[in-house]
């Protein structure tokens, strides 16, 4: 399937002088190259009020580039993104101009899926997860995160699903473009949030209600509620909001707790299953990593699966329990506590493990040194 452009429906319209083409100028003033990474621009920077019109995007080489308008919760186009490559200590331009957008193949997609007990599943080009639904109340489900491999840019949660459940072909194996191999159980799976109180992890359950905002095809976001997350003699409201874009190697994810009245410490966590995998701790820069091997339900090796915890902007700490890596820091009382996480695999993007490990840390420092984006 193929979406027109920019999001919402053929006409969508960005604010434009009557007078021309607009540049659009992305700055990277690292001493790294950039490849394909999301950068954002606040329509309101592109002037003069909302015209019935429709726009192509286009770099220095006058090749069309693909671009999504964001909405939010708001009826109104808030931001503009797309996907933009820039050297080390350069610049690239960009022009936006009155035209018709060319088709585009969707990179991201979210949904919740009733056919699969209230499954919501999410994904980009990289991988993808899910998060469980109260058809499995009865089943001690988990607020954690599962990932399926992938070994293709395309979308594969809809077929998966579909060949599971109508078919018969267990997504549980490899049928050449990636597996479900990851186990959850009651942990927080591949990068899920609970409490850290009293020295204990209070994993939540099943999530109560869903809403997207966006979906597709360079973003899509949508928010889980989980009604009742018990932390000792409290209990909360919790409420996540995961975005996943196109060549994003993990989830931005943003949690607020409804009820809390006091600080208290938040945990990221990748579950370690047997514990035999490999593990870089850096909560000096914020984030943890895990590598290990990846076997099918048919108890075929398939390569090695790959996880990642970031906290940004905070001071973290690092702790072991019996089932998990973890990374914490302060979550304030009417505040909102941002973190990333997700996964890869050696079959897709990464060799080895150093090489998660070194992606993980090149992840980390770009969201600290965002590229800077400006309208002329």
């Amino acid at each position: 399937m193929k979406i027109n452009g920019y999001i919402l429906f053929a006409s969508l319209f960005l604010c434009s002088c009557a007078s021309g083409p607009r540049s659009i100028i992305v700055e990277n003033t690292t001493t790294k190259n950039r490849i394909a990474e999301m950068v954002e621009l606040k329509v309101s920077a592109l002037k003069a009020g909302f015209e019935k019109k429709t726009y192509v995007l286009k770099n220095a080489d006058q090749k069309e580039i693909p671009y999504q308008l964001v909405y939010g919760e708001n009826k109104k186009p808030q931001t503009l993104i797309f996907q933009a490559s820039v050297n080390a200590n350069s610049v690239s331009t960009f022009t936006l101009s009155e035209g018709k957008p060319s088709a585009v193949e969707p990179k991201t997609s979210a949904r919740f899926v009733p056919e699969r007990k209230d499954d919501f599943a999410w994904e980009n080009d990289l991988a993808a997860y899910r998060m469980y639904g109260p058809a499995l109340a009865n089943e001690n489900p988990s607020n954690g995160v599962d990932i399926w491999l992938k070994r293709t840019s395309q979308l594969v949660v809809d077929k998966r699903y579909r060949d599971e459940l109508q078919n018969g072909i267990t997504y549980h194996v490899d049928h050449g473009d990636g597996l479900d191999c990851y186990k959850v159980g009651h942990t927080l799976g591949a990068g899920g949030i609970a409490p850290y109180v009293d020295d204990k992890l209070w994993i939540g359950n099943h999530y109560d209600s869903y809403k997207v905002f966006e979906n597709g095809p360079l973003r899509s976001t949508f928010e889980l509620t989980y009604d009742s997350v018990v932390v000792g003699k409290n209990t909360y409201k919790q409420i996540i909001r995961i975005s996943t874009d196109a060549g994003k190697m993990l989830n931005k994810a943003v949690v607020r707790y409804e009820g809390a009245k006091q600080t208290m410490k938040l945990a990221g966590g990748i579950f370690l299953h047997d514990g035999k995998g490999s593990l870089k701790v850096t909560p000096e820069k914020g984030f943890v990593a895990y590598a290990e091997n990846a076997v099918s339900d048919a108890g075929v090796p398939s390569g090695r699966n790959y996880i990642g915890v970031f906290i940004p902007d905070k001071k973290t700490e690092s702790t072991k329990d019996s089932s998990h890596i973890l990374l914490s820091a302060d979550y304030i009382a009417g505040d909102e506590f941002t973190y990333y996480f997700g996964g890869g695999w050696s079959k897709w993007g990464y060799a080895n493990d150093n090489e998660w490990f070194k992606a993980m840390e090149t992840f980390t420092e770009n969201v600290k040194n965002p590229l800077k984006v400006s309208v002329k």
